[in-house]
Parts: structure tokens; sequence; C-alpha cells
């Protein structure tokens, strides 16, 4: 092994719920400096907790003091992982980095269990959403759900659900970085504390504003928190 791939900075990411890897396609960092590595989804068997589940991803970790980066869901997954490993850098967009900062929506649904009588079913047809899409607007986010949006196991989706509004989580790790968009719907940005602002960011914004991400992702995983300190551009809240 070259001195080179010695020092490269392993960066692996977690997609969102439901979603492919492939959401990741456009952020490119310096290859002399990084090499990404995109995690995927896995079935859950009957009744695996998310421990069991996290642990079962990291067998598809093959790297020390690695970089692990999550959206949505995906954030919670890697904060698990984290609890097991040893990382250089943990790192979330568009998520939440505990229970606190769940919508009002998301923990009622906990508290009543309603999240159970969601109709998974309708992941189905995805696919025919382009067909039956009346506007420019409608037609542009079918074709983003059916490009993206590629994990339709009902079992995986009610798992998913259900993990996601009852997640546990009592201490926040002091060292994630934390980054929000001002527009995020899913989870809104008044629940949202400690955070690296992306303005006008949506909770798709790592497909739709790539480009803020490739400028400042690469100076986060190296400098840390230092990183917003150092830059006025990087806005916190």
């Amino acid at each position: 092994m070259s001195d080179t791939a010695k020092d490269l900075i392993h960066v692996y990411f977690m997609p969102g719920m439901a979603a492919n890897p492939s959401i990741f396609e456009f952020i490119k960092f310096p290859e002399d400096r990084f090499e990404v590595h995109w995690l995927q989804w896995l079935i859950p068997t009957k009744k695996e907790s998310i421990k069991e589940y996290s642990l079962r991803i990291i067998e598809n970790i093959h790297h020390k003091n690695i970089v692990l980066i999550g959206v949505s869901f995906g954030g919670v997954i890697v904060q698990e992982i984290a609890k097991y490993i040893k990382v250089r850098r943990l790192i979330i967009i568009s998520s939440i980095k505990c229970r606190d900062e769940l919508p009002k929506n998301m923990k009622f649904a906990s508290k009543t269990g309603v999240y159970k009588l969601l109709p998974i079913g309708l992941m189905d047809y995805v696919d025919q959403l382009e067909k039956i899409a009346v506007n420019d607007y409608l037609k542009k986010r079918a074709k983003l759900y059916k490009q993206y949006l590629s994990v339709r196991d009902k079992y995986y989706l009610s798992w998913a659900i259900e993990n996601m509004v009852n997640w546990d989580c009592s201490t926040v790790n002091p060292e994630i970085i934390h980054i929000h968009g001002n527009k995020d719907v899913v989870f809104p940005i008044k629940y949202i504390k400690d955070a690296i602002l992306v303005e006008g960011g949506t909770h798709v914004m790592i497909i739709n504003r790539f480009r803020w991400f490739n400028k400042y992702l690469p100076e986060l995983i190296l400098k840390g928190k230092e990183a917003i300190k150092n830059n006025p551009k990087i806005i916190k809240i």
C-alpha cells in the first residue's frame, strides 16, 4: 500500500429512509484526500433492534477511524453505529440528534402508535407517480421519488418508521456536526438546535444543494467544529 493510500480519509455515507445511495451521486471530494463509500439499507430481521441492525451495518465498514455521514433516518443509524466503533468525524444532515428535536406529529405518532396505521403499501405506486403528475413540479418530484426511493420492502418501511419515531436517545454526542436546511418540512428548523444552517435547504438538499456540501464538507471533515469558528460563511444556529 502506498503512503498516499494510507493517508486517505475514508468517508462512509448512509442514505435517508427508503433511499438508495445514489442520493450521494453528486457529492465529489478531492480524491487525493478522501475515499468515499456508500452504505446501503439492509432488510431488518424479525423484531431486530436498532442496535442489532446497526451492528449488521458495521459489517460493511472495512476501514478504521472513518468519517460517518448520515441523512435523515440514516443520520440516526450513523449515531447508533458511532456507539460501537471509533470514528474520526460524525456528521448528520437533515436529521435529528435526540428526541427533543422530533416534530410534534412524530412524538404524537410515537405516543399513540398511529404510525402502525400508515399505508406502507402506497410505496408500491411510486413508479406510477410520473404518469399521473399534473404539472411540471409534480412530475419533477415524482421523478425524484422514482429514482431515489428504491427500498420498497414493506417490513423494512414499517421497521424504519417505528424506529424513527420511537428512537430513544438520551445523550447527544458532543462532537457531532449537524447540518440542517431552514426549509426542511420533515424535521422543521424550529425544533433543531446547535446545527449548521443551509439557507433554502430542504429535506432533500443533499441532492439539490450538492454544491454547498462539495464546498464545505471537506473542511468540516478535516477541521471539525473549528471550521465553523474559522469560516464566517458556515452559519451556525
